[in-house]
């Protein structure tokens, strides 16, 4: 388990009032401090806008609002997503060069985009709500307080060639996730959106404890620990996104080991009232 880190550049807050029209970048490789090896970016467009694209870094679209019409190396496609929540996203993914076209065709919509310098080859993809599964964890485990949606969009598995991973979390109200503690020596980002506007939740860096609300970003470095937890009431998304080292690609995690027993469904810790309980 590692310690911690720097408010001021581990949760970017400066975007809470909203992101505007056009591409708004909240963190890019490169940065001088806490330097994550990805960019993330929020393009929010409106109806007729286009996209023409031929990026210099594997990028990802993810769409978090919103209808589109997508043309990717000449072949098309009609995406679209009403809910963060209760529905899993589309997701473009090309290596540097592809041709990507995307216009609006709803009043709104609204993408993150993940890039990352990489210069192996592969073939374009759109990954389909269909193709992207939601997973229940941490239910029967410590009183289902950990319960939680992940989905996972592409991995070192599915996308051997990428530079980074790509996933959402749905965070029950008043429950945790990335829950038992864990960590991984890939760094990462996590952006937070809530189901209520004024929805927050609380996110861990090893010993540090951070407040997040609407539209804000953490960074984690590699081997911090960093689970999370929403406020009772308000559902918390958030998109994560982690950077495969060069030698060293992500697969996993590694729990940290004094809180490893809420694993076990034996042991499902202290309840009210019942003093043998653990």
């Amino acid at each position: 388990m590692a310690g911690s880190t720097h408010a001021s550049t581990a949760l970017i807050t400066r975007h809470r009032g909203g992101f505007p029209r056009g591409l708004t970048w909240v963190t890019r490789e490169g940065e001088a401090e806490l330097d994550t090896g990805l960019d993330l970016g929020i393009h929010r467009m409106v109806r007729g806008e286009r996209i023409q694209d031929s990026p210099s870094k594997e990028t990802a679209w993810i769409l978090f609002s919103g209808q589109a019409e997508v043309e990717l190396e000449g072949a098309r496609a009609s995406v679209t997503r009403a809910s963060l929540f209760e529905e899993a996203p589309t997701v473009v993914h090309v290596p540097a060069g592809a041709r990507v076209r995307i216009e609006a065709t709803s009043e709104e919509v609204e993408w993150a985009v993940v890039s990352a310098t990489n210069p192996k080859a592969f073939a374009p993809r759109i990954f389909f709500p269909q193709d992207i599964q939601d997973e229940l964890r941490g239910k029967g485990l410590v009183q289902d307080a950990a319960v939680r949606t992940v989905r996972l969009a592409f991995d070192a598995n599915n996308r051997p060639e990428g530079a980074f991973v790509v996933g959402e979390v749905i965070n029950y109200p008043g429950r945790w996730s990335s829950y038992p503690p864990h960590h991984h020596a890939q760094t990462e980002l996590y952006h937070y959106r809530f189901t209520l506007p004024q929805g927050y939740g609380h996110a861990e860096l090893g010993d540090d404890v951070y407040k997040v609300k609407q539209y804000d970003t953490v960074k984690i470095l590699g081997g911090v620990d960093h689970p999370q937890v929403s406020a009772p009431g308000y559902g918390m998304y958030y998109l994560w996104v982690v950077r495969h080292q060069p030698s060293n690609p992500y697969r996993g995690f590694e729990f940290t080991e004094e809180h490893r027993w809420v694993l076990d469904a034996q042991q499902q810790g202290w309840k009210p009232g019942n003093a043998g309980g653990r």
